[in-house]
């Protein structure tokens, strides 16, 4: 675990990563971005990133750290917005987003000087990396952790399931799934497509040591990541909002996949001012 960070710096950090989302959703220009995945995992990457994760510029190329997969690559500028504020690249490149020749394209692509350990945006296939590093860790007796977020609607992946069995097999305790449990996926809500029902209940099942929280809240997001009484893995459901902070955006599945014009860039900026 990091050094100690306040909850009130946490905030400010909440509210640099949202300015960060917005110029480069906003400088993509007609390229559209994925806006309300990335909105709704926000105040995750914050966490994870800011108190738990040991990932620095200084040991993205070492093999023996921590290691943050994002399976649901189409949130990317989430993931680009906390790599930037943690000085992996300059925040001017965050205008270059999805530009000919750009390294931050629409999904993360592997790229060690960035932060980015991983190609990722193929739903199903991030958490398959995950476990793998997750063996791999134990095999060598390391004591470093893999995390890794997922979507609720990339669940209906059976990829997905069959990475969980291995998990829970491998007795894997140093992997911890977050699920983004934002209820809507690309073309309509998760029960309108394919019902997962309760994750709760499924995730115990499948033999992890399962939470679930508000995903928003800073401070049951760090109790539920330092939570650990058993040799399971751990599966953290976090209900959050999409597109939260911005309301035109907030449960607004047009957003999943939007372009952002200079009116609502406007109107967002104006918002996240009264964030807490």
């Amino acid at each position: 675990m990091q050094k100690k960070i306040k909850n009130q710096d946490l905030k400010k950090i909440r509210i640099n990563l949202l300015k960060n989302i917005l110029i480069a959703a906003y400088s993509a220009g007609a390229s559209s971005a994925h806006l309300g995945g990335a909105l709704s995992m926000i105040d995750i990457i914050n966490i994870i990133f800011s108190k738990f994760i040991n990932l620095n510029p200084n040991n993205i190329k070492d093999i023996d750290r921590d290691y943050f997969i994002l399976s649901k690559g189409h949130a990317c500028l989430a993931y680009y917005a906390i790599l930037a504020e943690k000085g992996f690249f300059d925040k001017k490149l965050l205008k270059q987003f999805e530009k000919n020749g750009s390294a931050l394209l629409g999904h993360p692509v592997l790229n060690k000087d960035f932060g980015i350990d991983f190609s990722t945006g193929s739903l199903g296939m991030g958490v398959s990396i995950a476990v793998g590093l997750a063996i791999g860790l134990k095999r060598k007796k390391s004591k470093n952790h893999v995390y890794a977020v997922l979507g609720d609607g990339e669940c209906n992946e059976g990829s997905v399931w069959e990475s969980f069995m291995s998990a829970s097999n491998f007795k894997l305790d140093n992997l911890t799934i977050i699920i983004d449990h934002n209820k809507f996926q690309q073309t309509g809500s998760n029960i309108e497509i394919l019902n997962t029902l309760s994750l709760n209940k499924k995730m115990n099942a499948f033999g992890f040591q399962t939470i679930e929280i508000n995903g928003h809240d800073l401070l049951e997001l760090e109790l539920a990541l330092k939570k650990n009484n058993s040799n399971k893995p751990k599966c953290i459901i976090a209900n959050t909002t999409k597109g939260k902070y911005l309301s035109f955006a907030e449960n607004n599945n047009k957003f999943h996949h939007a372009i952002l014009t200079k009116s609502l860039y406007d109107q967002a900026i104006n918002e996240i001012g009264d964030v807490e």
